[in-house]
């Protein structure tokens, strides 16, 4: 297994909590951050451009992805480019579609044509990743975010469709593969093994990463303990 300093594939922290961002943020190896409407709901945020503009203060020199969260395509594209206003750094994520399952890919067309940076997300399909592929310029940095963990959630292995997102990918050498929605943390390295480019991580299975080579011996024990010491704490008895 890679020692984690040897991984290529780029980890971005995805999450909408300004400390647990910030915390890792600061990390040598988390390489970027993203964030979407209904974690930033769950965290109780209000005021969206408030707090984008707060975190912003901070994260400087890494990217940054938020999400426009109209279904509208023309309001999608003001609050992109106000988004998109904020630093050099900040790109705009946009779904695939919106609520109504109409492509975003015209959208997406006409901002990258503007050289504004994408981060197009919710991609689940592989006619879904040509057509963004298509949409995009080759020259402008974007971003294409497939969902394999939810891709996997329904039973199926996103492995190919990664790797078939990978080819596509090939004829825009300004874009990026993210492995988006991972659920667990060796996701990190079967992204990295597929040369997936980067992959977005929850602080809770960021907070695996202490796991990574940990002894399953020494793993087997800590769980027989584990549950001893919940049994006892139960007071269970026969």
């Amino acid at each position: 297994m890679k020692k984690l300093q040897d991984l290529n594939v780029k980890i971005f922290a995805d999450g909408a909590d300004k400390s647990g961002m910030l915390e890792m943020y600061f990390k040598p190896h988390i390489k970027g951050l993203t964030t979407n409407p209904t974690l930033m709901h769950k965290a109780g945020i209000r005021d969206y451009k408030a707090f984008a503009k707060d975190l912003l203060t901070e994260i400087k020199d890494k990217p940054i992805s938020f999400e426009v969260f109209a279904d509208d395509f023309s309001e999608m594209g003001r609050q992109a480019v106000e988004i998109a206003s904020w630093g050099d750094n900040v790109y705009v994520k946009i779904p695939v579609t919106n609520s109504k399952g109409e492509s975003s890919a015209n959208l997406v067309s006409e901002l990258s044509k503007r050289s504004i940076k994408l981060n197009v997300t919710a991609i689940m399909t592989l006619p879904q990743v040509r057509e963004v592929a298509k949409s995009l310029q080759s020259n402008v940095p974007s971003y294409v975010s497939v969902f394999a963990g939810r891709i996997a959630d329904t039973g199926r292995d996103p492995i190919r469709i990664m790797k078939e997102s990978l080819e596509i990918l090939k004829a825009l050498p300004a874009a990026e593969l993210i492995w988006a929605s991972p659920r667990e943390l060796l996701n990190i390295f079967q992204a990295d093994e597929i040369g997936c480019h980067v992959i977005t991580v929850t602080n809770d299975i960021l907070k695996k990463l202490d796991m990574v080579d940990y002894d399953l011996e020494k793993y087997s024990l800590d769980t027989v303990k584990m549950f001893y010491r919940d049994s006892v704490a139960a007071g269970f008895g026969l």
